[in-house]
């Protein structure tokens, strides 16, 4: 691991780390299928998950050490009180040169125009399917349409790029063919994932694997290989002639992006993981109550960077205890 006066660090594998993805709340407003029981999960109180002060202590050290970019997820992040003042303060943190948001949406249309005055300027929807029944089955309390207008209010206000993200399921919303009529019409990207059986022994059967997403994008025929909108990142990209967007498909279960992974996580119960497949977790939370000392903090986020493992197979201990709502995806 090493780091220089250009804020650049380094894991053990020579990767570059400068992506921090940021869980400011366990909570959600839906319970999609494939990520929540209906009943949803035991919520962390209060006093257990970090503060707004508490973050902002710790994405500065990140970004003194060379995190620059970072991304805020959840549960649902919309639904965190203050999360508008912390873009704000997030933005302004010298280093930080990208805050994003990866939401449901369905509170999106209402807070999009402050969201942007603070800082956001582009945002990953979780919309994953565009036909209403299906789309209120695997969310169990959505509505499709405040989803969209979610969406439409992002593009209104001049978020770019503004992306979708469509966990597929077989035989259940393995239909693409809304999402091509979509990027048609509005300049979205709309990636494809890979269902995660690593976190849930339900819904095994209803795997698909990025080779058939992959496939089934191909299947329109006239596809070509696009860059990826925003930077890079774990997905891979095609553009259909004509269209305003793009597709792209994010396969998890061979690690094809391991070798290029750039990021680490923070839970809202302030747990440093440097692998969305690993268990592996430092206690932030315990020490930034303790000593507040920002120098400490950085030590421990070079420590992890330097335990992050090679690849997601490398050093894994059987199903991973969180689910993806817990960790932040």
């Amino acid at each position: 691991m090493e780091t220089d006066n250009k804020q650049r660090i380094t894991d053990n594998y020579d990767r570059k780390i400068d992506y921090l993805r940021l869980s400011i709340t366990d909570r959600c407003n839906l319970r999609c299928t494939y990520c929540m029981p209906e009943a949803g999960i035991k919520a962390k109180s209060h006093d257990s998950i970090l503060t707004l002060e508490e973050i902002l202590i710790f994405a500065e050290a990140a970004a003194d050490i060379g995190l620059s970019r970072i991304r805020l997820t959840g549960g649902e992040p919309l639904v965190r009180k203050g999360v508008v003042g912390l873009i704000a303060d997030l933005t302004a943190i010298p280093g930080i040169e990208d805050v994003s948001m990866t939401t449901n949406g369905i509170l999106l249309e209402e807070m999009a125009k402050d969201l942007y005055a603070a800082g956001l300027r582009r945002v990953n929807i979780s919309i994953d399917s565009l036909d209403p029944a299906v789309y209120h089955k695997l969310t169990r309390w959505g509505s499709l349409n405040q989803a969209l207008s979610g969406l439409k209010a992002a593009l209104a206000v001049g978020m770019t790029p503004v992306k979708i993200n469509a966990v597929v399921l077989k035989d259940i919303n393995d239909d693409f063919e809304p999402f091509a009529k979509l990027i048609y019409e509005y300049p979205v990207h709309v990636r494809f994932i890979e269902y995660m059986p690593a976190f849930y022994e339900k819904n095994r059967d209803k795997f698909v694997s990025g080779e058939e997403l992959e496939a089934k994008v191909k299947a329109f025929g006239d596809v070509m290989d696009a860059e990826s909108p925003g930077g890079a990142g774990p997905a891979r990209y095609f553009r259909l002639r004509g269209a305003k967007g793009s597709f792209g498909i994010i396969g998890s279960s061979k690690g094809h992006f391991c070798a290029g992974c750039n990021r680490v996580r923070l839970t809202a119960d302030g747990k440093l993981r440097t692998c969305l497949f690993s268990d592996r977790e430092i206690d932030v939370l315990k020490i930034l109550r303790q000593n507040n000392d920002a120098e400490e903090v950085k030590a421990i986020i070079k420590q992890a960077i330097k335990e992050k493992p090679r690849d997601r197979f490398d050093k894994r201990e059987g199903k991973i205890s969180r689910s993806m709502s817990q960790i932040g995806g």
